[in-house]
């Protein structure tokens, strides 16, 4: 029927709610009306339950409300999740029935009651869309009309809340919560807004709907013909009061109802505060079932109580079953865990629940939550760009990184809040106390940040000569303690899970292996070579014990690595990938429009797509993995050149203007110079490596990326990085005086540089950054650093200029390369045009994700291979052997 907006009153100062009738409806006067009359409904009402109506209007043929602005969410949205505790059902149950009592008593009736139309807000719910409210008399408040036409229905599949079936014909209202009369085109009151208050309250108190069917004609005939299962099926300490109460509401004649909403909440709160937890229904009960309703709780008591002395005497417990299924990408899509660039998928601590990154040729990777009571997963819009998901401890949120940010989002959906830097993440994980540990950059320790924003602090240490990382970390069950995985990068003896702790970050060694762990139903599981292993743990004191097990088998890449994905919940759910041959990145020449002309080098683990030499002749790269080391490649003979051997990983190579030297950066393990120097050699091979810059050398020590040399040779332009914040250019001379100077650094608090490149005339600095909440490309001068001139207007990243330093090309948000045409005068740089070129698939941000020739017409591009949509393995009791 409409849209509607989150909007400021600027007179009031006030955050408020716009709602517009959908301007393809302007034209339909019963939808007119309809809006209207959801106006003239609010406007009768001032109760805390009631979501209020502050204004209404009409502007350039716009008709509007403007309504309280409410934050929470739907008790649709919480249903998915199960039911609610019984104190919680009968708090909100009273303050819902409460809202139908006022609206009742202003000749007003709902007619559209639904867990979609109640909004969970911190101060109590909120009852919501009056659109389909009819005024009238307390007996004769409906329109007649004839029955909705519901051999033609919609199926419904999956016990979830789904959206609203109302159409613009003759269905006014949602099928599974409508009352009989309404079904049967009869009129409908007060009555029948209390059946479907029956509805809402049976469903929160079981999680079920009372009246279910595969159609809408199949549900319309259990409204019609047949009684809900009793709430003891679902709920055995269910009071026989409450059963009472909610038998009352769903009953099929009107007038064997309860004839006022005021009764229902006195009754719910009356269950809540007394003894009636136990008590027999009160004496409203029809005669005909006074008896029954009397004795029914004793009975069952009996029967349950021989029932259970008989099942534990002669029937042997049935074990439970290891069952192995498959859970499949969403249509059009595949799932991207490649390498550690995207990360695993996590499952919800209670097993209801998968969040996982999937992509398609045409989009960047994002989230995708599957509720496994539904049968589509579902986009969380907003996370493009997304890694490494992870769930709050409670389920209500998932937690993941983009952007060079940590963030939550809603986990059905909903605003991306951003709570800390993390320019090269490597995992998080958050605990019943709302703290999130995690790893900001890849050759970092763990920090800890509040769920809710604040300051991120360090929270283990690296041991030196040891460790270059510590990732993965996984809160254990009493949020107190957590696993990580550790190494040297070089795969030393001290690689493998460690335990630790989350008040001083103190941590020890638990048992070697080449990927995380999980903790599960009591054990450890974890990655070794080809195989997926378990072992029984201890959660409290971090020790294992037992034998070691096997639980599934990997599929080895043609590298010799081995490519690990999986996750476990605490109820015996396991989800893993059984493993892709021939992963790794491509190499390839392509021209601007996106045409693969041949390949550049064969599958292999890239950092980046290289860099081209001022000629166009040659390329330098960095492959390799855990380590990798630079090479370069003559186009033309189809020679390479290897320059450096070892010591730690080298990367990020560039040249210098005359192609006479490569600048790079290596990252030691456990050398003499552990951390990251940036360092040069003869393009050839020969003569001895010179180290320009170590990041140890600074206090505090820093992180030295993206090398590379000005024109003129006078200057080295780098990054610099002090931990997961502070990434800013600066430029080193190269002469007698050696003092490094700021070029440009981020201007809000929330930003941080990315990417950069200095342009081929030293007059130009392109570079990245979020300061506008999201990466986007801008151009300052060189070496000045004053001014800046905005590239890419809806988002942009890898900064590239063509060899005339008239054109500047770049990745955007939609995945795709393009170029922006860019000129100079009066000392004021000019955007002229931008034109998309071709998707890019790249695998960076290690490196760069593609290098452009000099003569602006050929590029090198790093893509990801075309992935098939290969399922993954969901294994429910995956521990039920070990139980026997």
């Amino acid at each position: 029927m409409g849209e509607v907006y989150r909007a400021r009153d600027g007179r009031l100062d006030r955050t408020v709610a716009i709602k517009v009738l959908a301007s393809h409806l302007v034209s339909s006067p019963e939808l007119k009306q309809r809006f209207e009359r959801e106006a003239r409904a609010l406007s009768a009402f001032n109760h805390p339950s009631i979501c209020h109506l502050y204004d209404i209007g009409c502007q350039n043929g716009t008709d509007y409300l403007v309504m309280e602005f409410l934050e929470g969410e739907t008790l649709a949205d919480r249903l998915r999740r199960g039911p609610l505790p019984l104190t919680e059902a009968l708090k909100l149950g009273a303050a819902v029935a409460d809202a139908l009592h006022l609206a009742h008593r202003a000749g007003i009736v709902h007619r559209d009651l639904k867990p979609g139309n109640v909004m969970l807000t911190k101060s109590g719910p909120k009852l919501m869309d009056f659109g389909l409210a009819k005024p009238g008399s307390l007996q004769g408040m409906s329109e007649s009309r004839t029955a909705p036409l519901l051999s033609a229905a919609v199926t419904i599949s999956g016990p979830s809340p789904v959206t609203p079936l109302t159409t613009a014909g003759s269905i006014l209202g949602t099928i599974q919560y409508m009352s009989p009369e309404q079904i049967s085109g009869q009129e409908a009151d007060a009555r029948s807004d209390i059946f479907s208050f029956g509805c809402l309250l049976y469903e929160m108190i079981t999680g079920t709907r009372a009246f279910q069917g595969k159609s809408q004609l199949s549900v319309a005939s259990a409204i019609l013909e047949k009684e809900p299962e009793p709430l003891s099926k679902s709920l055995p300490v269910a009071p026989a009061a409450l059963e009472h109460v909610v038998s009352e509401c769903l009953a099929k004649d009107p007038e064997a109802r309860w004839q006022n909403a005021a009764d229902v909440a006195r009754e719910l709160r009356w269950i809540a505060s007394s003894g009636a937890l136990t008590a027999v229904a009160p004496t409203t009960i029809p005669v005909r079932r006074k008896v029954l309703q009397q004795n029914l709780p004793w009975a069952a008591l009996v029967v349950a109580l021989l029932a259970l002395l008989g099942w534990s005497l002669f029937r042997e417990r049935e074990p439970a079953r290891l069952i192995r299924s498959f859970l499949p990408p969403p249509p059009e899509m595949s799932f991207d865990f490649t390498g550690d660039f995207s990360g695993p998928p996590a499952i919800r601590l209670d097993g209801s629940a998968i969040v996982f990154t999937a992509r398609s040729p045409k989009e960047r990777a994002s989230l995708w939550v599957q509720f496994l009571n539904d049968v589509t997963a579902k986009k969380l819009e907003g996370t493009e760009g997304a890694s490494f998901p992870f769930w709050s401890s409670d389920g209500k949120f998932v937690g993941f990184f983009a952007d060079g940010h940590l963030k939550k989002v809603p986990a059905t959906g909903g605003p991306v809040t951003a709570l800390a830097d993390a320019p090269n993440a490597r995992g998080g994980s958050w605990n019943q106390d709302n703290v999130i540990i995690y790893e900001p950059d890849y050759r970092e320790s763990l920090w800890k940040v509040s769920a809710s924003g604040g300051t991120a602090a360090r929270l283990t240490s690296l041991e030196s000569g040891k460790q270059t990382t510590h990732r993965w970390p996984v809160f254990l069950p009493d949020g107190k303690h957590f696993l990580f995985f550790a190494t040297s990068h070089s795969g030393n003896s001290e690689q493998g899970v460690y335990f630790g702790s989350l008040a001083d970050g103190s941590f020890k060694h638990v048992l070697d292996a080449d990927s995380d762990a999980k903790y599960a139903s009591g054990y450890l599981l974890y990655h070794l070579q080809s195989q997926l292993l378990g072992q029984k743990f201890d959660a409290a004191t971090g020790a294992v014990s037992g034998e070691t097990f096997t639980v599934a088998s990997f599929v080895e890449y043609d590298s010799g690595t081995w490519h690990t994905t999986f996750a476990a919940s605490q109820n015996g759910l396991l989800l893993y990938e059984p493993g892709v041959k021939g992963l790794g990145a491509e190499l390839s020449w392509m021209d601007r429009s996106g045409k693969i002309l041949k390949a550049a080098g064969e599958r292999a683990q890239y950092k980046g797509s290289g860099r081209i030499s001022p000629d166009g002749k040659r390329v330098a790269f960095s492959v390799g993995d855990p380590e990798a080391d630079v090479w370069v490649s003559d186009v033309t003979r189809g020679t390479r050149t290897r320059l450096t051997f070892g010591g730690g990983t080298n990367l990020m190579p560039s040249w210098s203007a005359d192609g006479q030297r490569i600048v790079y950066v290596t990252q030691s393990g456990v050398t003499a110079f552990a951390g990251t120097s940036i360092r040069s050699r003869l393009a050839n091979g020969g003569g001895q490596e010179e180290i320009l810059a170590n990041g140890n050398s600074f206090t505090p020590p820093v992180t030295l990326m993206h090398p590379q040399l000005s024109a003129d040779g006078k200057n080295l332009l780098h990054m610099e990085q002090s931990g997961p914040t502070g990434a800013s250019v600066w430029a080193l001379p190269l002469g007698a005086d050696k003092k490094p100077f700021l070029v440009v650094k981020a201007q809000s608090a929330q930003g941080r540089i990315i990417q950069f490149r200095l342009s081929p005339d030293d007059q130009w600095l392109a570079y990245s950054s979020t300061d506008s909440g999201r990466e986007e490309v801008y151009v300052t001068h060189f070496p000045s650093g004053e001014g800046r001139w905005q590239i890419s207007q809806t988002g942009g990243t890898f900064p590239t200029w063509g060899g005339n330093s008239k054109e500047i090309f770049f990745v955007g948000l939609d995945g795709a390369l393009h170029s922006a045409s860019v000129g100079a005068k009066n000392n004021e740089f000019e955007l002229q045009q931008v034109t998309s070129l071709f998707p890019v698939n790249y695998t960076a941000p290690v490196g760069n994700a593609f290098d452009v020739a000099p003569d602006a017409q050929h590029f090198i591009v790093t893509t990801l291979p075309e992935s098939v949509p290969t399922p993954l393995v969901l294994v429910s009791n995956w521990n039920a052997d070990l139980k026997k």
